[in-house]
C-alpha cells in the first residue's frame, strides 16, 4: 500500500504543478484586454470633456431661449392688459358721460366715488366687478 500511496501522492504533486501552469495562459489573456496606454484614455477624456462642454452650452442656450420667451409673453401680457384697461377707462368715461348724477344709481355712485381717488378710478373699479 505504501507504492499505492507514494504513486497517488506523486500524481497529485504532478497535477498540482500542472494546475498553476494552465490558469496562467487565462491571466495572459486577460492582460491583453487592458486598457490602452495612457495617450490614449486622455485623449478619450479630451473627447468626452468637449462633448460635455458643447451639452452644457446647448442646455445654457436653450434656458436662455425659454428665459426670453417667458419675458415676451410677459411683455405681451402687459401689453394686453394695458389696452383691457385703457378700453375700461374709456368705457368709464362713457358711463359717467351719461350716468344722471340725480337717479339713485347716480347718487349711489357719488357716495361709492368718495373713498377713490377720482371718479373715473371709482367707475374703472365699479365696471370691472360688474363685468
Amino acid at each position: 500500500m505504501d507504492a499505492i500511496e507514494k504513486l497517488l501522492a506523486q500524481i497529485k504533486a504532478e497535477y498540482d504543478e500542472a494546475k498553476p501552469e494552465k490558469q496562467q495562459p487565462k491571466i495572459n489573456v486577460v492582460k491583453q484586454f487592458v486598457p490602452p496606454p495612457p495617450k490614449s484614455v486622455s485623449l478619450v477624456d479630451n473627447l468626452l470633456a468637449e462633448v460635455q462642454a458643447d451639452f452644457a452650452a446647448q442646455d445654457e442656450a436653450e434656458e436662455l431661449r425659454k428665459q426670453q420667451e417667458l419675458e415676451q409673453e410677459r411683455i405681451r401680457q402687459a401689453q394686453i392688459k394695458a389696452k383691457q384697461l385703457e378700453a375700461l377707462k374709456n368705457q368709464a368715461k362713457e358711463w359717467l358721460d351719461k350716468l344722471d348724477p340725480f337717479s339713485p344709481e347716480g347718487l349711489w355712485f357719488e357716495r361709492f366715488s368718495e373713498s377713490y381717488p377720482s371718479k373715473l378710478e371709482a367707475a374703472i373699479e365699479y365696471l370691472q366687478s360688474n363685468q
